[in-house]
């Protein structure tokens, strides 16, 4: 679901605002954690990166495919992509359960809390992530 780039607010500058105003959320938190903008414009923290099987969140960053292709089991996208949708169009947050692909191929089954979350003017959708 792509959004509009507002020429007030550059995708690129508005990620690394929201990283910044949320960094010690992001550095500190017991949970696995990412923001998303949209296929391009995404932010994760370390414990997201990890729990995919990744070494790094630079890593994690350099796959190309779209998100929900390259990280989500197919069982799972429809309920991710329903909860992204109602957060951001109708503010909504869930807390659903989503089975997301690891580098390896393999599933691991989390508790997704999503929430939308405004930063200049534009929505994103903050996920929190715990293994059950």
């Amino acid at each position: 679901m792509p959004k509009k780039e507002s020429k007030a607010h550059p995708h690129e500058d508005l990620i690394r605002g929201v990283y910044e105003q949320l960094k010690e959320i992001f550095e500190e938190s017991k949970q696995a954690i990412y923001v998303y903008l949209d296929d391009t414009h995404k932010i994760y923290n370390q414990k997201f990166a990890s729990l995919l099987g990744y070494k790094s969140v630079e890593e994690l960053s350099a796959v190309s495919e779209p998100f929900i292709e390259a990280f989500v089991m197919e069982k799972s996208q429809e309920i991710l992509i329903s909860a992204y949708r109602n957060a951001m169009e109708d503010k909504i947050g869930s807390d659903i359960e989503v089975s997301w692909k690891k580098k390896t191929g393999e599933s691991v089954k989390t508790k997704v809390i999503i929430v939308p979350i405004s930063y200049m003017g534009e929505l994103l959708a903050l996920h929190f992530i715990s293994k059950i």
